[in-house]
């Protein structure tokens, strides 16, 4: 069979011939061409001199910033070059190198002050919208999470006044209000709703909630 391209991959193209197997891999000028034939290899990359003005650059050893170890038994990929370019370019050169990927912090005590925001929020709409953010990561929470938590106790200490004011008055018209962002959340594209419910003036009900399902327009989302 001809070359056909990859589903997967856009820039990926294989052949078969009975039990041979050709692949080709295209980034802008660059190509990779593997095989289980290294005749059918050489017979290809001799064909396509033929059409175009190439340089053979031999065996594989980097490439868009990977660099390839090769053995007589296996191939190792690192991209270290690149990252002590990235390193560099947003200033961590300079810092202090650790053997952990993450830290973590006890599920406990991160559930016990995201139950203590939910019991403030009561009175405080004013961070409904965080408190439903800190609670998405009850289960396996990481720094970034209290942080985050942090932020919203600084937040209170500095607003200790604030809660909600009712005052007598007669029975008037019911509203309610309701607003949606689209696809706010960077972990998985889900939009948040908000709404909040008057007795005329007097806050009677509230809540931010992110939605199930990821919405594909605005109208969808609104809907």
């Amino acid at each position: 069979m001809g070359f056909q391209r990859c589903p997967y991959d856009t820039s990926l193209f294989f052949r078969c011939h009975g039990s041979e197997i050709l692949m080709l891999l295209v980034f802008v000028d660059d190509i990779i061409l593997t095989g289980t034939s290294a005749s059918s290899i050489t017979q290809f990359v001799s064909h396509l001199f033929t059409i175009f003005h190439m340089n053979n650059l031999g065996d594989l050893y980097y490439f868009l910033g990977v660099r390839v170890a090769r053995t007589s038994a296996s191939l190792t990929l690192t991209q270290t070059k690149c990252l002590l370019s990235l390193l560099q370019r947003f200033g961590f050169e300079g810092v202090k190198a650790i053997s952990t990927r993450c830290t973590t912090l006890r599920p406990t005590l991160y559930r016990q002050m995201v139950g203590t925001l939910q019991y403030l929020a009561l009175t405080r709409p004013d961070v409904a919208y965080a408190v439903s953010l800190v609670c998405q990561f009850i289960q396996t929470p990481r720094s970034p999470h209290l942080i985050a938590i942090k932020r919203i106790f600084r937040y209170f200490k500095g607003t200790l006044s604030l809660g909600l004011h009712f005052t007598q008055a007669p029975v008037s018209t019911l509203c309610s209000f309701c607003d949606v962002d689209w696809a706010s959340s960077r972990d998985d594209k889900c939009s948040t709703t908000g709404f909040t419910i008057f007795m005329g003036n007097k806050l009677l009900s509230w809540g931010a909630k992110k939605q199930v399902i990821v919405a594909r327009s605005t109208v969808e989302v609104e809907y």
